[in-house]
């Protein structure tokens, strides 16, 4: 039997999601008279056009209230409309994980999930909704930013994503939705010095664009203060110096850094606090599981921890 594919689209309200799906449908992807399902969980200022939806074998479920959306709900849906595949308009309040990992028929399967969010009202949300915001973008493989304008802080706003998801896709767009290239961010810090010195606050940008950029580390001399993580599954002479960071809440903190090599791992004492100077090298890694930067340590000093311990990605 054929999986059903599942398109999530979430977001708050007002950030573009019926705009954005109404595209998508009317494309020629999508316009081929597939028998869909389009569930939609909020109502915006735009409405769709049901009869058109209609010519092309599309059908509009309204789900008004988050209760109302369960396993049985979902099951009747597919036993009365047999979708070939299913859209849904989210809603930003509700929970997307649950609806992921508990609410889906068995023979449904979400494919992709992609988050619309209003550029001009995001740091709004940021600063008093971060916690939902987390965990939409934690789930989300690629975020739109509409309404943009390059006099915005879009480099914090897409620091803010990878800080939770650095697997995320992002695309910014102005109020004509036409695309907005954001280009590499200059890091505080002197790339072309003999030592790359990162001081305790730019560590979560740091640790963003070793991931972004490779091109910008490979073969250069790092050094910072982290703390030691070890693991027998990282192997011999194996550890992580990172550091604690609160990606979206006070209650979403985890241990973040990179693979690094040394001969004196046995040496080491867990949570003891290090300056690490070490070669960058981007290699596979089992930790990783996929090719990633390798730190190779030169010189390791213990330190006292920094005032501060966690890292922000501000």
């Amino acid at each position: 039997m054929l999986e059903v594919p599942v398109y999530l689209i979430t977001g708050f309200l007002e950030s573009g999601k019926t705009t954005f799906i109404d595209e998508v449908l009317s494309s020629q992807d999508f316009a081929d008279g597939e028998r869909t399902i389009l569930l939609v969980c909020e109502e915006g200022e735009v409405e769709y056009d049901a009869k058109e939806l209609s010519r092309h074998n599309i059908e509009i479920v309204t789900v008004e209230n988050e209760e109302d959306l369960t396993v049985s709900f979902l099951e009747q849906c597919h036993k009365k409309y047999k979708p070939r595949r299913v859209f849904v308009e989210f809603n930003g309040l509700w929970d997307p994980k649950r609806f992921v990992e508990e609410l889906l028929p068995r023979r449904w399967q979400v494919v992709q999930v992609i988050m619309l969010v209003d550029g001009s009202t995001f740091e709004v949300y940021l600063n008093n909704m971060r916690g939902i915001l987390g965990n939409m973008f934690a789930l989300t493989e690629l975020v739109i930013f509409t309404r943009c304008n390059p006099e915005m802080p879009l480099q914090k706003y897409r620091r803010a994503v990878k800080a939770v998801n650095p697997a995320a896709m992002l695309s910014f767009e102005d109020d004509e939705g036409e695309q907005i290239e954001l280009g590499k961010e200059q890091p505080p810090y002197d790339l072309n010095a003999e030592v790359i010195e990162i001081d305790d606050v730019d560590f979560g940008l740091w640790f963003l664009d070793m991931t972004d950029n490779p091109d910008r580390y490979d073969g250069k001399t790092v050094r910072f203060i982290g703390k030691v993580m070890t693991n027998r599954r990282l192997g011999d002479n194996v550890f992580v110096p990172g550091r604690n960071a609160m990606t979206c809440c006070a209650d979403d903190i985890r241990f973040i850094g990179y693979v690094c090599k040394s001969s004196h791992v046995k040496e080491l004492t867990p949570k003891q606090w290090l300056e690490v100077t070490a070669e960058v090298k981007y290699e596979y890694s089992p930790a990783y599981g996929e090719e990633g930067p390798i730190l190779y340590a030169k010189h390791l000093k213990s330190v006292e921890a920094p005032k501060d311990e966690l890292v922000y990605f501000n």
